[in-house]
């Protein structure tokens, strides 16, 4: 049994989502975790051993992320930060923590680093200045700034067991890459392939909404904030249980370019058009990847000839992904009990 410091980054679902599903795992091998996060992380981990942190947060303009802004804005708030520090090396003291595990989430990494424990970093973002990938040139300096911003978000790790739905070569030493972490739900789920295309957006868009009109198809809508049939489009508002139902039995996702919804539309066999938010480097990453794979289509901007192009492709994307490997969380899983096992043993 080990003790382990489990830091999530609180910024979306995505962190959260398979954070849950690793700490599920690591209590079924009878070790002792406690979380730490913030926003949504503290919202869906709350039925864990869990303690509030500071967390570091981009700041966006007109949906791109403005880093000098970001550091500004986090440096007026260092007092919070230096404070949640001093809570967790008390935390590591009380609770005699012999592990540090970080999804992207520095504080805990820092404490580990300055407690001389090991720290192991499990995430997709490391991906992209780990292994040996490319991207559109058109956007290499977003690629530097993302790269900047992800070392320095959990440096120097111990193990870096990093996550992808493509294959890559590993370029820095103590890098792991691993299928997407997936949450049970979905790798039990029975797909089918219904006669409705489910449409995701993170904040409202009118233009999508009379965009989606003008298309001889049918589809389910969510983040558009109205709720009801208009047409061929049925809105539907947040539900966790809904959405999964919906995604589970679509013909085909018309989505901005997450990781976590890109993988669980792949793993299900969906194919997925993918519209990343502007200037979010990490979704055009993920977009251009599902393009390039041949599991979808990837565009900065729709049209009606551009969504009814990616229907009238649907059988030739279908096909591309009955070849998308399914593997589960198994290797992860089982690399993690591994570096777990060194740590217990070398104390």
């Amino acid at each position: 049994m080990t003790n382990i410091l489990y830091g999530v980054n609180g910024e979306g679902a995505g962190h959260s989502t398979r954070a849950r599903e690793v700490i599920t795992h690591l209590q079924h091998g009878g070790h002792k975790v406690l979380v730490a996060s913030f926003d949504r992380g503290l919202q869906n981990l709350r039925d864990f051993d869990i303690t509030e942190i500071f967390g570091f947060r981009f700041s966006f303009i007109n949906n791109r992320v403005r880093y000098r802004r970001t550091v500004v804005k986090n440096l007026a708030t260092m007092p919070q930060a230096v404070r949640s520090v001093k809570r967790l090396n008390d935390l590591v003291r009380d609770r005699d923590i012999e592990l540090v595990i970080t999804d992207f989430e520095p504080l805990t990494c820092q404490v580990g680093r300055r407690n001389r424990l090991p720290v192991i970093a499990i995430d997709n973002q490391h991906c992209l200045t780990n292994t040996d990938v490319t991207y559109p040139r058109k956007y290499r300096r977003d690629a530097a700034a993302a790269k900047l911003v992800t070392r320095f978000m959990t440096p120097r790790a111990d193990a870096y067991l990093t996550t992808s739905f493509f294959s890559a070569k590993v370029k820095r030493t103590k890098t792991f890459l691993f299928p997407p972490i997936l949450r049970r739900q979905i790798l039990e789920a029975q797909p089918q392939e219904g006669d409705r295309v489910l449409v995701y957006v993170t904040s409202p868009a009118p233009s999508l909404s009379k965009l989606l009109a003008s298309v001889r198809a049918s589809f389910t809508a969510y983040g558009f904030n109205k709720e009801g049939r208009q047409g061929n489009v049925h809105f539907k508002k947040p539900s966790l249980d809904g959405f999964l139902a919906d995604l589970v039995n679509a013909k085909a996702i018309i989505a901005n370019a997450g990781f976590s919804l890109v993988t669980e539309a792949l793993q299900l066999g969906k194919p997925y058009l993918a519209v990343p938010v502007k200037y979010q480097f990490e979704q055009i990453f993920n977009a251009y990847w599902v393009d390039k794979m041949g599991y979808g289509a990837y565009w900065d901007d729709l049209s009606r000839e551009k969504v009814e192009s990616f229907l009238y492709n649907l059988p030739m994307f279908r096909e591309k992904l009955t070849t998308y490997p399914r593997q589960g969380n198994g290797a992860l899983f089982a690399k993690l009990d591994e570096l777990i096992g060194q740590v217990t043993h070398a104390k």
